[in-house]
């Protein structure tokens, strides 16, 4: 018997996705899984089926898959104004934060105290990452194909260094080519709309958004010239935006690499410790990218002073990020029960997952040696293009929090809060003992 579905309206369908927006800790799983006890089990808004077909196709756009899912919820029920409301409310919380944690960053960095807090921070991060590599390698490679892809993909970026899009790509091209093409069966009817006004409405919407999309890179150019700072940072993260499939982990490896050594915006340990400060805000982890924004800002802020240009950063980082996000869904929701049958799609996306793994176990290799390691240096030999720790370098400090946090994650199951939260306080607590 299917469930009778309630019909709320606008105001309450407005406080409960800023209760979401609000809550939404824990990453993409336990964000879905608030949104289904909030919209499902407690409020009879959406039916299952439509849930969880909605989950599937969101999880073949690139973006976060969480946000974007509410996107798709609000513009169900209440059209392109409910699915502003419902991906806005998701975002704006915890940008906010986000915001706030790097104005304190900037104005903190230096003390003693505070250095010795975010080397907790740093030594989290690592079994953080380590928690999702391993999380996703259970969920993705399920065949020797597919773990065959994965190393390739750790050796690819960090032997040899290649683009990130150019293995995403690699990658959907061998799922494409050897997947099965197995993918989730459609449980309701195509759409009664014919292609022709299915593809109308698409390419309408994805009109209307890529015009919106680069109204700041003509704002910029026009203003700074194609040589600013904000300049760089909204072609940078405008181009992240489209390659971001795999979740927000994938894509850290890519950008932080970028971000560090080609940009040069942050140093190895800002980006650590920018990635734990997103572990602790709700709304998407893909977050951190404006604490990577504001920090190349706030590092030369001409003619704004730093504060109002780390502001002006974030709001681009923001803008240039979630864009695409109301794009995708606005030009493709209309063919979501279209797509679940479009098999060999699936087929190229378990490809780019399994590869996802070998990026992020690339990921935590990088976070790691910047960690543990107080000096990488490059190293090239013939087509090897890498990085070696020295190992006289080594922090014994960080490799002790680091283990225990390790341990705190994958043997006792404590959350990223609370793993970040204790790493904090034992690297203080070791900071006053050790004076």
């Amino acid at each position: 018997m299917s469930m009778q579905l309630v019909q709320p309206s606008f105001p309450q369908f407005l406080s409960v996705f800023t209760r979401i927006g609000c809550l939404s800790f824990g990453g993409p799983a336990g964000q879905i899984a608030l949104m289904h006890r909030e919209l499902i089990d407690e409020r009879q808004w959406v039916e299952e089926g439509a849930f969880l077909r909605a989950l599937n196709f969101c999880h073949l756009l690139p973006g976060p898959e969480a946000q974007q899912l509410a996107t798709y919820i609000g513009w169900r029920m209440f059209g392109v104004r409910g699915g502003l409301a419902a991906g806005l409310l998701f975002i704006v919380p915890g940008a906010l934060v986000m915001l706030a944690l790097s104005l304190l960053y900037v104005q903190a960095t230096g003390l003693s105290g505070f250095e010795a807090a975010m080397a907790g921070v740093k030594a989290a991060v690592i079994a953080i990452v380590l928690q999702a590599l391993l999380r996703i390698a259970k969920r993705a490679l399920k065949t020797r194909a597919q773990h065959w892809l994965a190393v390739a993909a750790f050796v690819a970026l960090f032997l040899f260094d290649l683009p990130f899009p150019l293995v995403i790509a690699a990658a959907a091209l061998v799922g494409l080519l050897t997947g099965s093409a197995d993918g989730p069966h459609a449980t309701a009817s195509p759409p009664a709309d014919s292609g022709r006004t299915l593809l109308t409405r698409s390419v309408g919407a994805a009109v209307k958004g890529a015009l919106l999309w680069a109204a700041p890179f003509l704002l910029i150019f026009a203003t700074l010239g194609p040589d600013h700072i904000l300049a760089d940072i909204a072609t940078f993260f405008s181009t992240l935006a489209l390659v971001t499939f795999g979740g927000a982990y994938a894509v850290l490896a890519y950008m932080a690499q970028a971000a560090v050594q080609d940009m040069g915006w942050l140093s190895a340990g800002q980006m650590a410790d920018g990635l734990g400060l997103a572990e602790t805000t709700p709304g998407p982890l893909i977050l951190v990218t404006q604490f990577v924004g504001f920090l190349g800002a706030w590092n030369a802020p001409a003619p704004f002073s730093p504060v109002v240009a780390g502001i002006l950063a974030s709001i681009v980082v923001l803008w240039v990020t979630f864009v695409p996000c109301f794009i995708w869904i606005f030009a493709f929701a209309p063919w979501i029960e279209r797509l679940e049958h479009a098999r060999r799609l699936h087929a190229a996306l378990a490809g780019v997952t399994a590869a996802v793994v070998g990026v992020i176990a690339n990921l935590a290799l990088w976070f790691a040696l910047h960690v543990l390691f107080t000096r990488v240096t490059p190293f090239a030999a013939g087509p090897i293009r890498t990085q070696m720790p020295d190992v006289t370098s080594f922090d014994p400090v960080a490799a002790a929090l680091a283990a225990g946090a390790i341990v705190l994650m994958l043997r006792f199951g404590r959350g990223p809060v609370t793993v970040l939260g204790l790493a904090v306080l034992a690297s203080v607590a070791w900071h006053v003992i050790s004076r």
